[in-house]
């Protein structure tokens, strides 16, 4: 699906969930607050699929071993779910499901450092890297020919 008002393609998006909005003052004072006197708090979130180069294997042990890799917090597993959080992303939820990579993230915009933001995304691009095999830009172009752009 190519979003053009952004100019960006994304793949599978198979939901995005609306913006999760705390009430920072509303617990302390008890008062009610407008939208704008809101702190917002998360971005949405958007789950996106990557296909494997050949010869990375879809096999959940070998995502795990790369997500050890790349982002050095807590590791779960769920089943065949394989959770963490890690600089300025609160949740990444990574799968297999015919063989292709499902990756689903959330993002933490009250993370304000520019530092954190760039380590977080050079972790996530290295591990895509691991994980699918494909550079940045060999993901782009495999996502342009998904939607029929060459």
């Amino acid at each position: 699906m190519k979003n053009n008002s952004w100019g960006e393609i994304h793949l599978s998006v198979h939901y995005i969930r609306l913006l999760r909005i705390i009430n920072a003052d509303s617990r302390q004072n008890g008062s009610e607050q407008t939208l704008s006197e809101m702190k917002i708090s998360y971005k949405r979130i958007a789950m996106q699929q990557y296909k494997l180069k050949r010869g990375f294997k879809p096999e959940i042990d070998r995502i795990y071993s790369a997500m050890q890799e790349c982002f050095p917090t807590e590791i779960s597993r769920n089943g065949d779910h394989i959770e963490t959080s890690y600089g300025a992303m609160s949740k990444i939820t990574v799968w297999i499901e015919n063989k292709m990579l499902f990756v689903d993230t959330v993002s933490d915009v009250t993370v304000k450092d520019d530092e954190t933001i760039l380590q977080t995304n050079k972790a996530y691009r290295e591990f895509l890297l691991k994980a699918t095999g494909y550079t940045a830009k060999e993901r782009l172009k495999n996502a342009k020919k998904e939607v029929g752009e060459e």
